[in-house]
């Protein structure tokens, strides 16, 4: 059975950091192309970032370019997103899925406010 958990949402200021982590198991990791996405109160689910299998290749949404940072170390089957300089718009739920995939987890809360 697959299972990501992720961790590391939180309350924030604007300008804030945050660093989100996924855990993946019930599937080979390492082989697998991983993604984040986030759904904010009054909208729908955004796609976030991609990152392939090896952590060699990476997409952004273009306003996730600059601000956020997708990476992933395959030794602990962790996929991670770095976000610099949050703004109040980026508060949302955040989950990781396979890419071609939907969340199947339960995500984590961030919450962009002062």
């Amino acid at each position: 059975e697959v299972q990501l958990v992720e961790s590391g949402g939180g309350w924030v200021q604007p300008g804030g950091s945050l660093k989100l982590s996924c855990v993946g198991s019930g599937f080979t990791f390492s082989n697998t192309a991983m993604k984040w996405v986030r759904h904010p109160p009054e909208w729908g689910v955004e796609w976030i970032s991609s990152i392939n299998s090896r952590g060699q290749a990476t997409t952004y949404a273009d306003f996730a370019k600059d601000r956020f940072t997708i990476s992933r170390d395959n030794s602990k089957n962790t996929l991670y997103l770095q976000m610099n300089n949050l703004l109040p718009n980026d508060t949302a739920v955040y989950y990781c899925a396979q890419v071609g995939e939907d969340p199947i987890s339960q995500g984590t809360q961030v919450t962009v406010s002062s």
